[in-house]
């Protein structure tokens, strides 16, 4: 792998405090990426947002409005979680769809490009920009647009199973599956457009555990324990 694009749950950045920021988990995740990075690994970051904003729950919302109050949450993520990196001794850039003054920079892939090129990680905040369309989506999209080699899915669980383990003790974890049989099984592992735009163009993922120790460097390094969903 030379390119990755990794999907961080907001939920898992916020711990057990299931809202906000957990500093520490967010320095785990910083030093885990400085390892790819040092190791010449170019790396693009998407981060959901459900730390803050769950749009889709909310019943007195337009959808339009709610969805753009989750734009902004994904901002504020990359923002904080950009800052923790710079911390751990990296270069960072936030590049949003839309403009946002002087907090963000507008997504570019020539930008990008410029950026790994200076060995910067680089985060793609603000979804697609647009309403009706997941963070889900806007990785698969950015995953495709910046040509990385593979989606690294950083999930509460270790990996895709036929059913949600948390209400089946007996749920199988499958270690590969296509991605074909993901959505013609409805397992969720992405949205379903998020689906079939990573089948129409064979963009691969990796989904395993955050809370695994070293999980994102074992991912890359070859020690995984996850499930790979294949494009083939």
């Amino acid at each position: 792998m030379k390119r990755v694009l990794l999907k961080l749950s907001g939920e898992a950045l916020a711990g057990e405090k299931k809202t906000g920021f957990d500093e520490p988990t967010v320095m785990k995740v910083a030093m885990q990426v400085k390892t790819l990075v040092d190791q010449g690994m170019e790396v693009g970051i998407v981060i959901g947002g459900g730390n803050f904003w769950r749009g889709r729950s909310s019943e007195n919302i337009d959808r339009t409005k709610a969805d753009q109050i989750g734009m902004l949450a994904t901002v504020m993520n990359c923002i904080y979680v950009s800052e923790i990196f710079r911390a751990a001794g990296m270069k960072t850039a936030v590049m949003t769809p839309f403009a946002c003054g002087a907090f963000t920079e507008l997504f570019s892939k020539d930008r990008v490009k410029e950026c790994f090129a200076s060995k910067t990680v680089t985060f793609f905040a603000g979804g697609t920009g647009h309403p009706y369309f997941s963070t889900d989506t806007a990785t698969v999209l950015r995953a495709i647009e910046i040509e990385a080699d593979v989606i690294l899915l950083a999930k509460s669980i270790d990996g895709v199973y036929d059913s949600d383990p948390k209400d089946n003790p007996d749920a199988k974890k499958f270690d590969e599956i296509s991605i074909q049989e993901v959505i013609d099984r409805k397992l969720g592992v992405v949205d379903m457009t998020a689906s079939i735009l990573c089948m129409e163009q064979k963009m691969p993922m990796l989904v395993f555990g955050l809370n695994e120790e070293n999980s994102i460097v074992n991912t890359v390094s070859g020690a995984f324990h996850g499930t790979k969903v294949t494009v083939d």
